[in-house]
């Protein structure tokens, strides 16, 4: 059986915890800052698990991860 190919763009976004569990960075944190407030800013550093939707097809994107 041949080896699977890891999506490039999915292994920079994701990665699985050790429960495996898809962990993801939040959107909207490179550019038109002015406008969100502090606390909002902070939230969207951290990380949080991907929708229970999305984790199927993710898990196929980084099959070695």
């Amino acid at each position: 059986m041949p080896k699977i190919k890891t999506h490039s763009g999915a292994k920079k976004r994701f990665k699985l915890s050790k429960t495996g569990k898809v962990i993801r960075y939040h959107a909207n944190k490179s550019h038109i800052l002015n406008k969100k407030n502090t606390k909002r800013k902070r939230g969207l550093r951290k990380t949080t698990v991907a929708d229970k939707t999305n984790v199927a097809q993710v898990k196929r994107l980084i099959p070695y991860k």
